[in-house]
């Protein structure tokens, strides 16, 4: 089930912030108003896709600063590894200089609330509970509003890495469509022609390209 146009899952959980403090009741609530933000699930720390994704996103953050969102990044792993991931040098598997909020899903709720754990908890033949598959997120993306809406969301298999440059475009057309009354086309990207909301302002598009 989408979770597109609900409300984000609301969780208070220990993160990582600034990449050394650990803060014990961590809220993505903290942006309300203030901020959209970009909440990105990965399956495990100091694994071999994953740091590319983190060093990736860190090394595009002003360009989501400036779009006024905040990045913030989540597993099902503890606080103390996402730390010790965080000081481990980048020739190492680690992921030094990441600066956003790493959150500690060691509980596995707050992915299993999103609905993108990698498997399904089931139960055997005597009714005891058990997870059928992979117990850890999948690489899954969510745009969130300033009140707390989920705009879009995107899933990849583990082997599936992201790429940066997709979800600045589709920021921008989110940001755009909310301050302006036209619309933006297929492959739209920042600068580009877009149309007015209506079948005149489509033909018009259409007939200049």
């Amino acid at each position: 089930m989408s979770l597109v146009n609900k409300s984000a899952p609301i969780f208070r959980a220990t993160a990582v912030v600034d990449a050394e403090k650990i803060v014990q009741d961590f809220s993505l609530t903290q942006f309300l108003g203030k901020k959209e933000v970009l909440f990105f699930f990965y399956p495990k720390d100091f694994s071999l896709i994953c740091p590319t994704e983190m060093l990736a996103f860190q090394d595009r953050i002003e360009d989501f600063e400036k779009r006024n969102v905040a990045l913030v990044a989540c597993s099902t792993d503890s606080e103390e590894v996402h730390l010790a991931w965080l000081n481990t040098q980048n020739d190492r598997g680690g992921i030094w200089g990441v600066e956003y909020p790493l959150v500690a899903d060691f509980s596995k709720t707050i992915a299993d609330s999103f609905g993108i754990l990698g498997g399904n908890y089931s139960h055997d033949s005597k009714g005891k509970l058990i997870f059928e598959g992979d117990c850890m997120p999948l690489r899954a993306t969510f745009l969130i509003d300033k009140e707390g809406i989920i705009r879009h969301e995107s899933v990849n298999h583990f082997q599936i890495a992201r790429n940066i440059d997709d979800y600045l475009r589709i920021i921008d057309v989110w940001q755009h469509s909310q301050k302006s009354e036209e619309i933006c086309p297929a492959n739209w990207v920042l600068g580009e022609d877009t149309f007015e909301n209506s079948k005149d302002g489509l033909t018009d598009y259409l007939s200049t390209h």
